[in-house]
């Protein structure tokens, strides 16, 4: 099973001149191997560009995503990951979704579809991740 992140599925629905492609061949190799799957962070994210919640439900299951809710022991992770953020100096509270993310990711052992790799390598490192390849030279 692969959890998809926000910034994926926002590719999608923006139409995103740079990422869109990436994003909606990665959904489709992906959904070959195993289930797609959001949490409730993933939702809440998601919501923001919808109307009303019909627009969003519509949404998520015409991508055949499946919801996936989050287990204590993953929001448990997440602030404690968050906490190691901040004492390394990190100050942006806008984060916090992301840790909830991998958080949930790593708990249940899913792969999590993402283009923003660095935190989640960072403070989840055994994390297993699809990302685009590096830029050459990179």
């Amino acid at each position: 099973m692969f959890l998809v992140d926000t910034n994926v599925l926002l590719d999608l629905v923006t139409e995103d001149p740079v990422w869109a492609a990436w994003s909606q061949a990665e959904l489709e190799a992906a959904a070959l191997l195993g289930p797609l799957a959001i949490n409730d962070v993933v939702y809440a994210e998601l919501s923001v560009r919808y109307r009303d919640i019909a627009d969003l439900d519509a949404m998520v299951a015409l991508a055949e995503l499946e919801p996936l809710p989050m287990p204590r022991q993953a929001l448990f992770l997440a602030g404690k990951a968050f906490q190691a953020y901040r004492r390394t100096g990190g100050n942006r509270v806008s984060v916090l979704p992301d840790f909830f993310i991998g958080a949930h990711a790593a708990v249940a052992g899913l792969t999590l579809i993402t283009r923003d790799a660095g935190r989640y390598r960072t403070y989840f490192p055994s994390l297993a991740l699809h990302t685009p390849d590096p830029p050459e030279g990179g």
